[in-house]
């Protein structure tokens, strides 16, 4: 997708013309070489035989996941087995056509496979070798097992996060994987200013991304506030307020916000309340700030909550499911999903979320069926009819179209 009202049609993808080898596997490693593929850049994705752990994720059709497309669409499927002699050389004469090559193992894997930086840079000079980690490359932690809800809790976001629960004590479950895509996202922009950098001084480098710094990103005042002895009450505590059929975020940030909701609510006369008046004085009321909002908001219905705050320019929005949220007219406008196929059907993946107006960003309308593009990639290796089918004992599946 592109800026409203440019003609994409002779565009091509920021990346276009790039090679990638996709050695990862779950969400951060995947994720970060989805969003290269969305822009444009061919994307080689290694696996073994069995295909990698996301494939069985549900929601899974003809066995075929969604959740496995979600993260792997516009990708190349290459099926190698790196613990041969033949799959090993198969990657070396791979890597010295490629411009990037990301892993997500765990330190040391891919050195005991003598695919490291430092034996593929000898390979190729210029490659730009992203590895993605719980910890980093190096270091006490850096061989420790690593997966996100670990990471949430070691790097202290879970219990930053619980401090704004008031009366708990224990923390959440963890069902969302934030630290995989933040971390993903990291590596997408390490690799994009290692890219700016390589057409300067035509130079590859080793990226390391470590998840638990990643993480650690999300606390800004948090990180600050365990540096200095401060008072326990820091901020206001955004939540829902309560209203006849549901709940309502408001967000009060600024004067003139704290402003427009005392109008809504019916209580101009709190703009100059010693309690509120001040910014310090209305973070260390908040409660009682709050509890008077909800005696308005519990008498209207959650539009009428919402139409009232948007009239005056109140930050705010019902609490929706990600189902109610796909169906937002402002996602249809902006083109936020694509429609993808694959061997169950269609379903609707996530476009990235920027456009511009000079490059294609889109993600991919089909997705690769396992091992689909072995048979040609080997080729272009250069081994021959013979040597191809004795890395299975059976002719790799050859590429549709």
């Amino acid at each position: 997708m592109t800026i409203s009202g440019t003609d994409e049609r002779n565009l091509t993808g920021s990346f276009a013309g790039l090679r990638v080898l996709d050695f990862s596997t779950t969400i951060a490693g995947p994720h970060c070489t989805r969003m290269l593929a969305d822009m444009g850049a061919e994307v080689i994705k290694i696996e073994t035989e069995e295909g990698e752990t996301m494939r069985t994720r549900p929601p899974v059709r003809n066995n075929c996941s969604t959740a496995f497309g979600q993260l792997n669409v516009g990708k190349n499927s290459l099926v190698l087995d790196l613990k041969s002699p033949k799959g090993l050389e198969a990657v070396r004469r791979l890597v010295a056509t490629a411009d990037v090559l990301v892993e997500n193992f765990r330190p040391g894997v891919m050195r005991r496979l003598k695919l490291d930086y430092g034996s593929l840079h000898e390979l190729n000079p210029k490659l730009i070798y992203c590895s993605i980690s719980g910890y980093g490359q190096t270091g006490p932690s850096a061989e420790l097992p690593a997966y996100a809800p670990v990471i949430h809790a070691a790097s202290g976001y879970e219990m930053a996060h619980l401090a704004y629960q008031p009366g708990r004590s224990r923390p959440d479950y963890c069902g969302i994987y934030h630290a995989d895509v933040l971390t993903g996202v990291y590596a997408f922009g390490a690799i994009s200013a290692a890219l700016y950098q390589r057409s300067t001084n035509q130079k590859g480098q080793h990226i390391d991304v470590s998840m638990l710094e990643s993480m650690l990103s999300l606390t800004l005042n948090e990180l600050q506030w365990s540096q200095f002895e401060v008072k326990a009450t820091q901020r206001p505590m955004f939540g829902p307020i309560e209203t006849s059929d549901g709940y309502v975020m408001v967000a009060i940030a600024s004067e003139k916000t704290f402003q427009s909701l005392m109008k809504v609510i019916g209580h101009p006369e709190w703009v100059n309340d010693p309690r509120f008046a001040r910014y310090a004085d209305r973070r260390e009321n908040w409660g009682s700030l709050m509890e008077g909002v909800e005696v308005w908001s519990r008498a209207v219905t959650t539009e009428k909550c919402l139409v009232a705050l948007n009239d005056d320019g109140v930050p705010s929005s019902a609490y929706r499911t990600v189902a109610e949220a796909l169906r937002d007219p402002q996602l249809a406008h902006r083109g936020a999903l694509a429609e993808v196929e694959d061997g169950g059907g269609t379903f609707k993946v996530l476009n990235l979320p920027f456009r511009m107006s000079g490059a294609k960003v889109s993600a991919a309308r089909r997705m690769s069926t396992l091992g689909e593009h072995t048979l040609r990639l080997l080729r272009e290796t250069g081994l021959s009819e013979d040597e191809i089918k004795a890395f299975s004992g059976k002719r790799p599946v050859a590429a549709r179209g």
